[in-house]
Formats: structure tokens, sequence, C-alpha cells
């Protein structure tokens, strides 16, 4: 379903009256139609296709190696009070035969974080996405993340990081397995 712009437009129009904004005023002018333009980016994963993202980057890889890619950058949008949330994205997997290319996993997490989300469903739904997607023998998904809602309202709480993680496979069998994935993306979020 493509996001229906010209009705995002109205509702910022009536947003700024709202709040006792001025729509017409020269620096808010455009602002209807910039909003319009962010959200449709921001939820843009809602409308991608993981197959097509893709773009058959999983390759035939023998190999029963741990693979990880650290820091990859997720923004998020928080569903209650649709607020930003950002941090870093940790994920590890055991591959039983298939690999993706490596900016595949970035693309990934973005595909799931470009949505209005809670962090732990973000976390849980790249790690399924992997599983599903090369039957790998076990995957790990660790996010650290900022919380706008927590930093600019209610409690705010500046130094706050909310950590998840999910572990499937022989990440969640093997307490080995676990902990050499938790000990190889373990570090704080600068």
């Amino acid at each position: 379903m493509a996001v229906d712009k010209s009705r995002i437009e109205a509702l910022v129009r009536d947003l700024l009256e709202a709040i006792g904004e001025d729509p017409g005023r020269e620096g808010l002018q455009r602002t209807p139609r910039r909003v319009a333009e962010a959200w449709d980016f921001l939820t843009s994963g809602y409308r991608t296709d993981r197959r097509k993202l893709l773009n058959e980057a999983i390759f035939t890889q023998e190999t029963n190696s741990m693979v990880i890619v650290k820091n990859i950058e997720v923004y998020s949008l928080c569903e209650h009070h649709l607020l930003p949330f950002y941090g870093r994205c940790h994920i590890g997997y055991i591959p039983t035969g298939k690999v993706f290319g490596v900016s595949k996993l970035a693309r990934l997490a973005d595909m799931y974080a470009r949505r209005l989300q809670l962090q732990e469903r973000l976390t849980e739904q790249i790690s399924q996405a992997i599983m599903e997607l090369i039957g790998a023998r076990g995957v790990g998904v660790m996010i650290e993340a900022r919380h706008l809602c927590m930093m600019m309202r209610g409690v705010e709480k500046q130094n706050s990081v909310m950590v998840t993680s999910s572990v499937l496979g022989t990440f969640r069998e093997s307490q080995a397995t676990r902990e050499e994935f938790l000990a190889l993306v373990g570090r704080p979020v600068t």
C-alpha cells in the first residue's frame, strides 16, 4: 500500500494548527510536504519485499563458523509515541551452506527498522528472517538503542540504553555459542 502523502500533508497542517502554530507562516509553509516525504521514507519497510531486497545475494558457502556483522546503525520509530529510537544492531549466525552478502544484513535490519516498532519486535523480526531465509543453524541478534520517548519526555533519562537480544537455534541451545556471540559483540554504546 502506497503512502497517502496528500492526507499526511493535511494532517500535519491540522497538527500545526492544533498546537497553536500558523501553517501559512514562512518557515512552515513547506513543512507538511517535507513531513509527508519523511514519513514515506521512515515507513518504507512496510512496502519492501525482503526477497527483492536481498537481490539474490545469498551464496553457497560450506562453512560452519560463526559469521558476525557488528555495529549496524538502526533508526526506527517507537510505535507508542512516534518518536525515534536509534542505536546499533549486531547480527551473528552459523550458516548451513548459505551465507548473505554482507551488506544485505544491514539492509534487512533497515527494512524492519523502517516501520513503527518496538525494539523487542525489531530484534525478533531480524533473527527470524535470517533463520527462515538461509536455514541457519543458529542466529543471534542484539540491539542497543536510545529511545527519544525516554530522553525527551516522560522520565527524561539521557543516558539510558535499552538492550534486546534474540537467539535462535544453536545460539539458544548452546550456552558456549551464545557466550561466544555475546563476547564478540559486547561493548558499550558510544
